[in-house]
């Protein structure tokens, strides 16, 4: 009964007493309000911070009404999040955050012949797109984040996406919403029913003039309350969705929405257009519209580092033309391409080619997050939009702003719309940047305005830009929106500080809690593109969020815990959120002690695959070796590290009595006690040592590699210590392939070197340094001669973690600047050699590292050239070096394999070459698939054999 509840309070930041015991008796889902789960929500992809009570996975409609009011009842302000992708701050609260992406993310229905789908708000836009796809339909609005944005966060930011000029923005595309008012009140919106709350009829009577004139006539007028959309005249009646879209979770939450689909073209075709200047680009693109293209994308020269694949021009336009069949949607946009005033132009119409300029467009949003100098760019301007006509004067007026204020950005976006996007090179670390900051974009709000545009045009108002809304709209009009929010929120409860009664646009900033500038965190790793601040390397983390994609098929890797796992903090971001606020020190409070950092980390598998796939570089392999050095300085560490982590000293040592360990090893008993004690997973089974290392085998060669005439003919080839101890059958099949290929005799390798890797990997950063150095030491590098490494993970410790451990040493620049990889150095080397055709399917893996740090392109054209057909797996073995031996890590690490690669090789055709350059690679399907995969080398020595067995 109502009068045996508390009165209601206004909310508070504060979490009142009895809250959270009230909240879980009254859900079934999970509430959590420990620091991880608070540390993992403080931001977006904003660049705004707020400090929630505690998350809240609903598990279902009821318990978000349940939640809704507890919360009313507490005085607890809440925010729904969804993937958390927000640019202006909005998916950011004090209160209680609802992570509808957890449970809600079902498909309820789907209708082909009306077209419409209903879900729930937790649904990832793909796996609708997915869904819809084998009934030739596709949701319109696509927003570059589709691998991970769900429909709840694209409803509450009305996004839009590349296609909109043809399909039209979410609020377009959305038929009916179920939502939960704040205090646990359930409505149903739909066209041609109640307008909302009691009173919102009333308000749009009273103010039916100014609501007529007072909305600037755009495609992409996403700021502010859609109030508009509930006048009489608009098309069809009324529109309570319409209003609804692009409320930012202000006014009630979605617990289900219908949706429009839209026929999805058979056919998809990409004319590319090269303009001399990206203002040329822009008064281009409106007359490309009433071509009915699907998409008309513009971006400039600055933002894109390789040009390969564009046409000539020093900024261009991406039209997407659709048909029944390729010809027709060639033909299309072959007409687009004759009618454009371009430079150049091509027409590609290959999918995989069109997806690899798309991924230049759709990665922009990290990727302008770094100048090329590497400056740090940030949002908060990123997304204004005025009349398409008037785009090419605004960009002209833009640039002259941004020069006027000595600020930097980088353009790009949906030009067809004249929406745009930009990065801009504040500083908002100081007092005197932060000031900067506010008066650019009140002097930006106004040129918009001038221009009749809008000051969001599809990410939303957040706490970025509603302050500025008055300078749009006027008083009067901003004053309906608080008074819209009021019949919505009377309690005020629902997204606090966003769009009605906004915080301060610089108020809440994310950097503000991070060290001082100029006073950096001692750290062990150089950070050489981070200037060596280890809060620059951890701010890199913008939020766009990659690395939340749970299925991604082909050669990407990152982020396979996250794949595999389906929690925030097992992501790239999620770990890099939580290195942010343990430099805060507000939530995460015991620094590199911490617990829950470790934790986080413990999973990450050290892959390299943020390193290359994240928009913005985040090293999160670099960072974990750098958190575990300091979290276990002057402590006990897991046995692991000890055994696995030195394991080069161990190999060493048991390399002379190989034959005994391995009988030993095969003895039950013995191999649990010797897997418990160092803290290997019982499941794993110890590699044997190989009873004549490679080293050793070739110094007794007789014939090449015994006499040298000439340094000038040699080939210096690394011996590793899997390749050295474990694998040398790799090393002599290099050795015959080098030797035949070049004509150059393969020198014997020095003794005691070690790349440092498994030192590095478990963060025993003292010791990793002081292997390198006696690396540096003994090497005796031949000046202007390569190394050929061929363990990729070793290749990828010298090439990158040698020189930013060793950042004053010459030497270990030179050493990271002669790394090559096996087909890299054939390549270089013995152009004009002919490897035997094998003509055989491949199935297999590109080792993760190899993908993040040293490519495989060369690996790629060798096998091309042998006959080797077929793409190799992307994504992670699983096992990565110590990872999938450490106890704790089987079931990740299986799952990792089971991911991509173990389905890949178990479908493959009888007589499939399976390879796989690493030895952790090779293991793991050894071990999990009884599989013997080979490296390259062995297969290219195998043709060799064949050659001479018939006398060729």
């Amino acid at each position: 009964m109502a009068e045996q509840h508390r009165p209601h309070r206004r909310p508070t930041a504060e979490a009142p007493d009895g809250f959270a015991a009230a909240l879980r008796s009254a859900v079934r889902g999970e509430a959590d309000f420990g620091p991880t789960a608070r540390a993992l929500t403080t931001m977006d992809a904003s660049n705004y911070r707020r400090v929630p009570l505690g998350v809240l996975a609903p598990r279902d409609a009821d318990d978000i009404a349940a939640a809704l009011t507890v919360c009313q009842e507490y005085g607890v302000p809440v925010v729904p999040r969804g993937g958390g992708t927000s640019i202006a701050g909005q998916a950011t609260g004090t209160g209680l955050v609802l992570d509808l992406t957890h449970h809600l993310r079902s498909i309820l229905a789907l209708d082909p012949a009306a077209r419409t789908a209903t879900v729930q708000p937790g649904v990832i836009l793909d796996d609708l797109r997915a869904a819809a796809a084998p009934h030739g339909l596709t949701f319109g609005p696509d927003p570059s984040t589709h691998s991970r944005c769900t429909l709840g966060g694209m409803i509450g930011n009305n996004s839009c996406g590349a296609h909109s000029v043809a399909w039209g923005t979410t609020a377009d595309n959305v038929r009916a919403l179920e939502v939960v008012r704040y205090g646990g009140e359930a409505l149903r919106l739909e066209q041609g029913r109640a307008l909302g709350p009691h009173g919102v009829r009333q308000l749009i009577d009273a103010h039916i003039a100014l609501l007529r004139t007072g909305y600037p006539d755009l495609p992409r007028r996403i700021s502010g309350y859609a109030l508009d959309a509930l006048l009489p005249e608009h098309p069809g009646g009324p529109d309570p969705v319409r209003a609804f879209c692009g409320s930012e979770g202000t006014l009630a939450v979605v617990t289900e929405a219908t949706v429009r689909l839209v026929e999805a073209p058979r056919a998809r075709a990409l004319a590319v257009l090269g303009y001399a200047d990206e203002s040329a680009a822009a008064e281009a693109a409106p007359g490309l519209l009433p071509y009915r293209p699907l998409t008309v994308e513009g971006m400039a020269a600055d933002l894109v580092r390789e040009p390969a694949g564009l046409p000539r021009g020093a900024a261009w336009l991406f039209v997407e033309t659709g048909g029944a069949t390729p010809a027709e949607a060639r033909a299309h946009a072959e007409r687009i391409l004759w009618a454009a005033d371009a430079v150049d132009g091509t027409v590609v119409t290959d999918p995989a080619g069109q997806r690899a300029l798309w991924r230049i467009r759709e990665d922009a949003s990290g990727t302008a997050t770094r100048m090329p100098d590497g400056t740090e760019a940030w949002p908060g301007w990123e997304d204004c939009a005025v009349p398409p006509a008037r785009l090419g004067p605004y960009l002209r007026d833009f640039r002259a702003l941004l020069a006027q204020h000595g600020l930097r950005g980088t353009p790009y976006g949906h030009f067809g719309d004249g929406c745009i996007h930009v990065r801009i090179d504040f500083d908002l670390l100081t007092p005197a940047g932060v000031s900067r900051f506010r008066s650019f974009s009140e002097e930006l709000a106004d040129l918009v305005v001038a221009h009749g545009g809008s000051l969001s045009g599809e990410h939303g108002d957040g706490q970025a830009r509603a302050e500025l809304l008055p300078r749009m709209y006027g008083d009067e009009l901003v004053g309906l929106f608080g008074r819209f929010k009021d019949l919505w929120d009377p309690d005020g409860g629902l997204n606090p500080g966003m769009l009605a009664r906004p915080a301060p646009l610089d108020a809440n900033l994310r950097f503000a809690v991070l060290p001082e500038p100029g006073r950096p965190v001692d750290v062990e790793f150089g950070y050489p593109q981070d200037g060596g601040d280890f809060a620059g390397a951890v701010r890199r983390c913008v939020g766009v969020a990659k690395c939340r994609t749970e299925t991604a098929p082909g050669a990407g890797v990152m982020c396979p815990s996250y794949r595999v796992i389906g929690e925030e903090a097992h992501s790239t971001r999620g770990r890099a959120r939580l290195l942010h606020e343990m430099l805060a020190g507000e939530v995460i409070t015991d620094g590199w002690r911490s617990t829950e950092v470790r934790d986080a980390l413990d999973l990450c598998l050290s892959c390299k695959g943020c390193r290359s796939d994240c928009p913005v570089g985040v090293d999160m392999a670099t960072y974990k070796a750098e958190f575990l050095h300091h979290h276990y300085q002057g402590r006990l560490r897991p046995a692991a590290h000890y055994a696995l982590g030195r394991l080069p000293r161990w190999l060493r040592m048991a390399a002379p009595f190989a034959r005994p360990l391995n009988a030993l090893a095969r003895v039950g008993p013995l191999a649990a006690l010797a897997k418990r004690l160092a803290g290997i997973t019982p499941e794993r089974t110890i590699p044997a040592l190989a009873t004549e290392t490679y080293s050793r085998w070739l110094r007794g060669r007789r014939g090449k590699g015994t006499h040298i005439l000439s340094s000038s003919r040699v080939v210096q080839l690394w011996a590793d210590t899997f390749t050295e101890y474990l694998s040398p059958q790799v090393g002599r099949a290099a050795v015959r392939v080098l030797e035949e290929a070049t004509g150059r005799t393969v020198l014997p390798p020095p003794s005691g070197v070690c790349c440092g890797l498994t030192y590095v990997s478990t963060g025993q950063l003292d010791a990793a340094r002081a292997v390198m150095r006696r690396t540096l030491d003994r090497i005796g590098l031949l000046p202007g001669h390569p190394l050929v490494v061929l363990e990729p993970s070793c290749a990828a410790t010298l090439r990158t973690d040698l020189p930013e451990l060793l950042p004053d040493d010459p030497r270990a620049h030179e050493l990271a600047s002669a790394v090559r990889t096996f087909a890299q150095y054939l390549e270089e080397y013995a152009p004009d050699w002919t490897p035997t055709r094998l003509d055989r399917p491949v199935v297999g893996q590109t080792h993760c590292h190899q993908h993040a740090v040293l490519g495989d392109a060369a690996e790629r054209r060798l096998r091309e050239r042998m006959g080797l057909t077929g793409e190799l797996s992307g994504g992670c073995c699983g096992l990565a070096g110590n990872f999938g031996f450490e106890k704790g890590h089987w079931e990740v690490s299986v799952a990792c394999a089971e991911e991509q690669l173990l389905p890949a090789v178990r479908g493959s055709e009888p007589g499939t070459e399976v390879l796989a350059d690493g030895f952790s690679c090779r293991t793991q399907l050894d071990q999990l698939a009884g599989r013997r995969a080979r490296h390259l080398a062995e297969v290219i020595a195998e043709g060799l054999d064949r050659e001479e067995g018939s006398g060729r």
